[in-house]
This record gives C-alpha cells, sequence and structure tokens, in this order.
C-alpha cells in the first residue's frame, strides 16, 4: 500500500510539472500573441489616418486644381476680352486722329488764306477754303455760324470796296477763331495721343499681368498635379499595407482564441485530475491508517505467523520450481532477442533477450506483452507529441520569416527615409541660398535704380533749364540782330579819306559765314537731344528694373512656395522615419522572441540525436522482434500446478 501511495504521489507530481510547463508556454504564446494583436491594431489604426489623411490631401489638391482651372479659363477668356476692347479703341483712335488730322489741316489753310490780302486771293478759292472747314466735324454750332455768317457778308451783291470793307471788318474774328479752333485741334489731338499711349500701356499691363498670372497657374496645376499622383499612389500602397496587416492581425487574433480555448480545457482537465488524484491520496493513506491499526495490525501478529513459515515455504517451493521448469524455447527466444539488438542497436531488446533466461516462462511472456504495449504507447504519445512539434515549428518558422521580412523592409525604408531626407535638407538649404541672394540682387538692383533715376531727373531738369536759358538768349540776340540789320541795311560805301568802317549789316561777332544764332540753336539742339536721350534712357532702365524686379519676385516667390513643400515633406518623412524606428524595434523585439522560443523547441522538437523517422522505424522493428518472440514462446505454457 506505501508503494501504491508513492506511485500515486509520483504521478501527481510528474502530471504538476508537465502542466506547469504547459501553463507556462499559455502564458508565454498568450502574452506574445495578444501583443502582436495590439501591435497589429495599432498599426492599423496608424494606416487608417493615413489613410484619411492622404485622402483629405487629394481632396483638397484636386479642389484647387479645379479652382485654378475656372481661373485659367477666366484669365484666358479676360485677355480674349481686353484684346477685343483694345481693338476697337485702336480703331476708334485711328479714325479720331486721321478727322483732328485733317481739320488741322484744313484750318491751317483757312488761316493762311484769311492772312493774305483780299487782292491776293480769289473769291471762289476763299469761300471754298472756309466751307472746307465748316465741313469738319469737330466744328461746333457757334463756330459754323460765325463762317456763315461771314461767308454770307463776303457774298453780298455791293461794290468792290464794299467787299474789302466786309471782308476787313470781320476777318480778324473769323481768324482769332480759327486760331483758337486750331489750338483746340492741336491740343485735343496731343491728349488723344497721350491718352491712346496711356491705354496701350494700360491694356499691356493687364495682358502681361493675365499671363503671368495664368503661367503661374498652370506651374502650380503641375506641381499639385504631380503630388495629387504621388499621394494617390502612396495612397494605394498604404490601403495594401492596410488589408495586410489585417489579415496579419485577424490571423494572430484566431491563433490567440485558439490557445486561449485550448489552454482553458487543458487547466479544467488538469484541476479535475488534480482533485482525482488528491481525492485517490486521501483513500489509500486512509487504507493505509486502516490496515496500521491495532485491529488489523494487532490480528495479523497475533494469527500470521505460522501462515508466514507456511508462506515462505511455498516460496522456496516454487522458487526451486522455477529455477528447474522453464520452457526450452525461452533459451531460443532469449537468442533470437539478442540477434535483434545486435541487427537494430536496440539496447531494448538486449535487456529483454537477458531477462527471457533469468526469469520464469509466465513472467517473459507477461514481460513480452507489456513491454510491447509500453512501444505501442510511446509510438502514441510521440506522434501526438510529433504533431505539437511540427505545429510550434511551423508556426514559429512563419512567425521569424514574416519578422525577418518585415525588419528587412522596415530597414529598407529607413534607409531610404534617410536618404529622402538628407536630399530635401539639402534642397531646403539651396533653395534659402537661392531666396538669399535674390533678395540681395533686388536690394543692389533698387539702390542703383534709386541713384540712377535721382541722376537722370537732375540730367532733364538742367537740361530743360539749359533750352529755356538758350532760348531767352536766342530770343534777345534774333531781336538785336534784327534791329541791327534793319539798321545798317542801306548803309553808303565809305569816303575815301573816312576811316575803315562796315559797309554790310551787322551779323554778330563770329566770323564771316557764321551767326550766334546758329550757334545757339546748335546748342539748344545738343539740350532738346539730352532731355530726350535722357528721358528715354530713364524709361528703358525703369522698364528693366520692373522686368528685373518682376522676374526675381516672381522667381523668389516660386523658390519659397517650393521650399515650403519640401520642408513639409521632409516633415512628413521625419514621421515616417520615426514611425518606421518605431516598428523596426517593435519587430525586431518579436523576432527575438520568436528565435528564444525556437532555443526552447529545439532540445525536445529538434536536437533529439535521431530523427523521428528513425526512431518510428526502430520501434516497428522492436515491436516485430517481440511479436516473433511470442509466436516462438506459444504454445509453450507451463502446466497449471495443482
Amino acid at each position: 500500500m506505501e508503494e501504491l501511495k508513492a506511485n500515486a504521489i509520483k504521478g501527481k507530481n510528474e502530471e504538476e510539472v508537465k502542466f506547469s510547463a504547459f501553463k507556462q508556454w499559455c502564458g508565454d504564446t498568450q502574452s506574445s500573441k495578444t501583443d502582436e494583436v495590439k501591435a497589429g491594431e495599432a498599426k492599423m489604426e496608424e494606416l487608417t489616418a493615413q489613410i484619411e489623411k492622404a485622402a483629405v490631401l487629394i481632396r483638397k489638391l484636386t479642389e484647387r486644381i479645379q479652382e485654378l482651372d475656372e481661373d485659367v479659363a477666366r484669365w484666358k477668356k479676360d485677355e480674349k476680352s481686353a484684346a477685343t476692347v483694345r481693338a476697337a479703341e485702336k480703331e476708334d483712335y485711328t479714325a479720331t486722329i486721321v478727322d483732328y488730322s485733317e481739320s488741322i489741316a484744313a484750318v491751317g489753310q483757312a488761316l493762311t488764306t484769311l492772312q493774305k490780302q483780299p487782292q491776293d486771293v480769289s473769291q471762289a478759292f476763299f469761300q471754298a477754303s472756309l466751307l472746307q472747314v465748316r465741313s469738319l466735324r469737330m466744328m461746333t454750332q457757334r463756330s459754323r455760324t460765325v463762317l456763315d455768317s461771314y461767308l454770307a457778308r463776303a457774298n453780298t451783291p455791293n461794290s468792290q470796296a464794299g467787299q474789302v470793307n466786309a471782308y476787313e471788318n470781320q476777318s480778324g474774328t473769323v481768324i482769332d477763331m480759327l486760331q483758337k479752333l486750331q489750338d483746340q485741334f492741336s491740343g485735343e489731338k496731343r491728349k488723344l495721343e497721350k491718352d491712346e499711349l496711356g491705354a496701350q500701356q494700360s491694356y499691356e499691363q493687364v495682358a502681361q499681368q493675365l499671363a503671368d498670372d495664368i503661367e503661374n497657374a498652370n506651374f502650380e496645376i503641375s506641381k499639385k498635379t504631380k503630388v495629387r499622383a504621388e499621394t494617390q499612389a502612396n495612397k494605394a500602397e498604404l490601403e495594401g499595407d492596410l488589408a495586410q496587416t489585417t489579415a496579419n492581425r485577424d490571423e494572430d487574433q484566431k491563433y490567440l482564441e485558439d490557445t486561449v480555448a485550448l489552454c482553458n480545457q487543458k487547466t479544467a482537465d488538469f484541476e479535475s485530475r488534480q482533485e482525482l488524484r488528491a481525492g485517490e491520496l486521501v483513500a489509500i493513506s486512509k487504507a493505509i491508517e486502516i490496515i496500521s491499526s491495532q485491529a488489523v495490525a494487532g490480528a495479523g501478529d497475533k494469527h500470521l505467523p505460522a501462515l508466514v513459515q507456511i508462506r515462505e515455504k511455498h516460496n522456496a517451493v516454487l522458487a526451486t520450481l522455477r529455477s528447474t521448469q522453464r520452457s526450452p524455447n525461452q533459451r531460443q527466444v532469449s537468442l533470437f532477442l539478442e540477434e535483434q539488438a545486435k541487427r537494430t542497436g536496440s539496447t531494448l531488446l538486449a535487456e529483454m533477450a537477458a531477462q527471457a533466461m533469468a526469469n520464469p516462462f509466465v513472467k517473459v511472456k507477461k514481460m513480452i506483452k507489456d513491454l510491447m504495449v509500453k512501444l505501442m504507447e510511446e509510438a502514441t504519445s510521440e506522434t501526438e507529441h510529433k504533431g505539437w512539434c511540427d505545429t510550434e515549428l511551423t508556426t514559429n518558422k512563419q512567425t521569424r520569416d514574416r519578422k525577418t521580412s518585415e525588419a528587412s523592409e522596415l530597414t529598407s525604408l529607413i534607409e531610404d527615409l534617410n536618404a529622402t531626407i538628407q536630399q530635401l535638407t539639402q534642397d531646403i538649404a539651396d533653395l534659402t541660398s537661392a531666396v538669399k541672394e535674390l533678395d540681395v540682387a533686388m536690394a543692389k538692383e533698387t539702390e542703383e535704380r534709386s541713384g540712377a533715376k535721382a541722376t537722370n531727373k537732375q540730367t532733364v531738369k538742367d537740361a530743360q533749364g539749359a533750352q529755356a536759358a538758350v532760348e531767352a538768349a536766342t530770343a534777345v540776340l534774333k531781336d538785336f540782330y534784327a534791329k541791327s540789320a534793319s539798321a545798317t541795311a542801306f548803309a553808303q560805301g565809305p569816303a575815301e579819306d573816312a576811316p575803315e568802317t562796315f559797309d554790310k549789316p551787322y551779323k554778330g561777332a563770329l566770323p564771316e559765314g557764321g551767326s550766334i544764332v546758329d550757334f545757339l540753336e546748335v546748342i539748344l539742339s545738343d539740350f532738346q537731344r539730352l532731355e530726350a536721350e535722357t528721358a528715354a534712357a530713364e524709361a528703358e532702365q525703369e522698364d528693366a528694373f520692373k522686368t528685373f524686379m518682376f522676374e526675381s519676385k516672381k522667381d523668389k516667390a516660386l523658390k519659397e512656395g517650393e521650399m515650403k513643400l519640401k520642408s513639409q515633406t521632409k516633415t512628413d518623412k521625419e514621421s515616417a522615419l520615426a514611425q518606421a524606428t518605431t516598428d523596426l524595434k517593435t519587430t525586431q523585439e518579436e523576432l527575438n522572441e520568436a528565435l528564444a522560443y525556437y532555443e526552447k523547441l529545439r532540445p525536445t522538437c529538434v536536437d533529439s540525436g535521431i530523427t523521428y523517422e528513425e526512431r518510428v522505424k526502430r520501434r516497428e522493428e522492436e515491436i516485430v522482434s517481440l511479436q516473433e518472440a511470442l509466436k516462438i514462446l506459444a504454445g509453450n505454457d507451463l502446466p497449471t500446478m495443482a
């Protein structure tokens, strides 16, 4: 009974040890799978957020591109409308300037006619000139009335003296009117030309602005279209990653649920078995207590000594009987098993061969049968263990392969992101330097333009002042020379005895053939040319300055926009790099856990000395050999003792 109790305690303890290992596996597996599921769900949330962010960016880019397309269409329409309006204005200007030119010419001809003496102009030519003036489109009704009155008097049938008198009385009024008309038409023509120049410049500015707006919008459309395409490709890649991550998470979740169910079932079974084993030990202990009590042990001591003597004698007889009553086939079985042990290298068969000669016939048969049962149970147990090992090794290999692949991909991604960030950093630095150079160039150009403008302004002012002075001097000299010529025009030749004086009108202090007035007119033309050339140079320099500033500002805006875009891209890449680094760390930890678990599996599932197939083959050969041994022993049981 004590031996039975000891065996029960041993079995209970062995079962506890085995379940402890199983429970440890349950805890490790559930923990690792739970972490994998959480990591998968976290990655799914992150990918979902990135996909949503990409979708929002694509929507915003699309909306902006549509806005820019609408702006470009509207600006092109405005270009066409502005060109049409400018063409109509140009046509009106051309027609009107022709009218003014014709009017000025007609009024000038009429003034010339009126300023001549009546006797020098025929009546028909005189009237035709005035009628031509009267028919001008630019003439006011009041001016036509004055001309009609003048023409009516000139046509009155009076004497020649009356016509002359009428001409002289009204010609002064008509001449004044025509001179005013000429001045008016000339002024309006200049104003029209100035307005046309302003309108043309305004149109060119509007056209240039529209062209710049269209160019800038098309550039932005191109950039945003490219960014949208890249974002769409990235979104598709993220969606693929999300699908794969979801599938992996579902697979891990299913494995976790199956593991939890298995562990719960095994735990319930273990607790039930331990409860039964504990009850068994209680029952055995109670039985031992009862057997050891005075009621049993005392009676045994009192009544069983003779029985003990009889039993000892009976055992001695049986021992003698066993030594003398062995089956002749036992030696044959022993030799057969020894031969099979040598052939297969089985220590089990070798031990059985020795036992076959050392034990009675019946016991040998039972030992062989028990050994066969044990081998079959071992085969069943090893088959189950092999299945468990195959499952665990396969799952572990899949995990190691997957995590190794993920770690490799993340490492490659981190290298790409680092390279991209480095390139973006260099690009941003180059753009910043270029913008700074543009600022310096624009500041320098502005300073030089300001200085040149002041110089040109002073030059024009000086030229205009010089022209006024030269014109005043010329007027004085002309008046002087006119009087001088008149005063000396009829001078007689000098008397022979008179001192030498002059015999020609005085024309100035220059040498013969020259004139101070001519000299001053040359100087005046030089100052006029200086003013015109300086004004033209100022206009050209101002246009060049505006063009430079416009192109520089546009280039700066483009570079700043590109710099902003690259900065945002760099920020995104740095965020992606941080996430990839975190993912790589998590993946490497999971890979290390899988490798550690593989090392746990190796002693019992990989490094067992011989392969599973070899063990199965040897066990089958051992069972066959034992079956053959039983056949040798068959029909040779000893007769039952009386």
